[in-house]
Parts: structure tokens; C-alpha cells; sequence
């Protein structure tokens, strides 16, 4: 009965030495994995921080762009009101002028007729 339960205790230990072997080369393969996870999520994160970087770039040089835009458009405006200013300006004085030129045709006019 002793030799039994001797052989089954041996038996019993070579069993739990295998699992604990099972269970280490396990715990070692899932290091492996979490390790190569952490790897993979670190190259994810700096590729979408790269990525992140490049568009605000890109943002910027369009912001930039659309700013000089914006300041030829208000240079053209500027430039085309007083254009405007200058043009009513001329058409005042042509108004005068052409009044003037009326009064005195008129008057040219009424001394023709006397």
C-alpha cells in the first residue's frame, strides 16, 4: 500500500511539475504577446502622432494661404473704394461742369434771341 501511494505522490509530482512547466511556458508566451502588444500600440501611437503633426502642418500653411487671400481681397477692396471715392468725385464736378455749361449755353441762347 505504501509503494502505492509512493508511486502514485511521484506520479502526482511529475503531473504538477508538467502543468507549473505548462503554466510558466504560458505565463512566458502571454509576456511574449503583451510585450509585442505594447510594441505594436507604441509604433500606433507615434504613426497617429506623426499623422496628427503633418495635418496641423498642412493646416497651417492652408490657414496661412487663405490669410494672404484675405489680405489681397481687403487690399483690392480698399483700393477699389477709393476708385469708387474717386469716380463719384469726377462725376460731381462733371455735374457742375455740365450745369455751368447749360447756365451759360442758356444764357448765350437768350442773348442770340434778343
Amino acid at each position: 500500500q505504501l509503494q502505492l501511494t509512493m508511486s502514485e505522490k511521484n506520479g502526482l509530482t511529475k503531473s504538477l511539475e508538467m502543468v507549473q512547466k505548462e503554466l510558466q511556458e504560458k505565463e512566458s508566451e502571454m509576456k511574449r504577446e503583451i510585450s509585442e502588444y505594447k510594441d505594436r500600440l507604441l509604433q500606433a501611437e507615434k504613426e497617429h502622432q506623426n499623422a496628427l503633426t503633418e495635418a496641423n502642418r498642412k493646416n497651417e500653411v492652408e490657414i496661412e494661404a487663405c490669410q494672404d487671400k484675405m489680405n489681397l481681397l481687403e487690399h483690392f477692396i480698399s483700393s477699389q473704394k477709393l476708385e469708387i471715392e474717386h469716380l463719384k468725385s469726377n462725376k460731381e464736378e462733371l455735374n457742375n461742369s455740365l450745369k455751368e455749361a447749360n447756365q451759360t449755353l442758356g444764357e448765350l441762347l437768350k442773348t442770340k434771341v434778343r
